[in-house]
């Protein structure tokens, strides 16, 4: 299963996040952008897990 490559932040809705650039994650692929995984302190607000860097993917693949 890929993981799902949200483009937009959860948290402020208005950070692109493109595949190929940086955002926070946690295991259930809540999606922050970086400046909002700071503010959270690295730690997701819906499921209290650790917001981690998410892989980037190169445009083109799927």
């Amino acid at each position: 299963m890929a993981l799902e490559m949200r483009d937009r932040c959860e948290r402020c809705t208005a950070a692109p996040l493109p595949p190929d650039g940086p955002a926070r994650i946690c295991s259930y692929e809540c999606t922050f952008c970086e400046a909002c995984g700071a503010a959270l302190g690295q730690v997701c607000p819906n499921c209290g897990g650790e917001l981690v860097a998410r892989p980037r993917r190169t445009a083109g693949t799927a």
